[in-house]
């Protein structure tokens, strides 16, 4: 099949709340952004739409104050990426060049050459790779097993419930403490006999009379009826190897998560685990003219109302640079579509030739 180039002054990876509020920023500014997306695929756990296609109820998302279901507000914001302009290409990235602007990335099918290019990919949740655990219809995912205390922990589904969290990390300690707030008990499962929470949260969740540890123990399969969800689990003893059943009605996997960065590595910072570094003040990356946005550079917050906010500042970033003013960068420089870079202290302007030039006022 023969390859078509795409030239766009704005491409956008991932159609998330993330991706798509940089798309609704950069159409309504009549940059006509192209947003690619991975295709829906079970093996590999991708859905166009991100991770909220997978939740249920929303209910803290503002602006709805009955709350609305996780896909039905991802497609509320693709209509309205839609209704300003925004072209939407469904593909497998395979390379991406960001060596030089334009820059290129490769779908099997397309070569698409992007002025500034937007990354709002995402990250995903590690999972334990069980029975039972996948999305439904073919697990419980999504009906009983959810990997975000958050944003499920309150639903109506866990509250008053025996709930199981899986892990032994910060994360693990985080969730397990959250969903007391709704749950009658919570019981944390680590295959270990000591946690790798650091020592705060280690002492937060040992404290809490809701919670229970299981030492020693791991979860091998997940239990219930697409009619009612999850109503058991299998766990097995890591000394011994016995298993037995236990009843739960919920359970969260909190053994981390895994920004989706594999594409840009060697070409984009990045921290130890993979998660893209950007300026405070601005979405910029180390490479000027490539944005970062949304659940790949964000470790901490992970939530839909976050993810949004930083595709808003990535799309105004991307208008900024392509309207030759200058950029914030990671270095704590800016630089301009030229190639001009403004020093930190923002005294000296560096050309892309190599001339410095003072940016100091000027009094006669």
């Amino acid at each position: 099949m023969p390859t078509e180039e795409i030239r766009r002054q704005v491409v956008i990876i991932g159609s998330g709340p993330a991706g798509l509020t940089a798309a609704i920023y950069t159409a309504r500014a009549n940059l006509s952004p192209l947003l690619i997306d991975a295709p829906a695929d079970t093996e590999r756990q991708t859905t166009p739409g991100g991770q909220l296609m997978i939740t249920t109820d929303v209910e803290n998302y503002p602006g709805f104050a009955k709350g609305i279901e996780g896909p039905e507000l991802m497609a509320e914001f693709r209509k309205q990426a839609e209704r300003f302009g925004t072209e939407f290409l469904e593909a497998w990235i395979t390379k991406v060049d960001l060596h030089q602007r334009p820059f290129t990335l490769y779908t099997e099918n397309h070569v698409v050459k992007a002025e500034t290019l937007i990354i709002a990919s995402g990250a995903s949740a590690k999972w334990l790779g069980i029975p039972g655990e996948a999305k439904t219809p073919h697990g419980f995912g999504g009906n009983g097993v959810s990997a975000c205390a958050t944003c499920d922990g309150p639903l109506p589904a866990f509250r008053n419930k025996r709930l199981l969290v899986v892990g032994g990390g910060d994360t693990a300690m985080e969730e397990a403490t959250f969903l007391t707030r709704y749950a009658a008990k919570v019981y944390v499962a680590h295959r270990r006999d000591k946690l790798r929470a650091s020592k705060i949260m280690q002492e937060k969740a040992l404290r809490n009379e809701k919670i229970e540890f299981l030492w020693n123990t791991e979860l091998v399969e997940i239990l219930g009826t697409q009619a009612d969800g999850v109503n058991a689990v299998r766990l097995r003893d890591t000394n011994n190897g016995q298993e037995r059943a236990m009843e739960v009605e919920g359970v969260f996997i909190a053994i981390g998560h895994k920004p989706n960065t594999e594409l840009f590595k060697g070409q984009l910072d990045m921290d130890p685990v993979g998660y893209i570094l950007t300026n405070g003040h601005s979405t910029a990356t180390n490479i000027p003219g490539v944005f970062a946005c949304g659940d790949v550079q964000d470790s901490v917050y992970r939530q839909a109302i976050t993810a949004a906010g930083t595709g808003c500042m990535s799309a105004i970033d991307a208008e900024r640079f392509l309207d030759h003013l200058p950029v914030e960068m990671p270095s704590g420089e800016e630089v301009t579509i030229e190639g001009e870079h403004i020093t930190r202290d923002r005294r000296l302007i560096i050309e892309p030739d190599g001339e410095v030039i003072s940016n100091e006022p000027v009094f006669e």
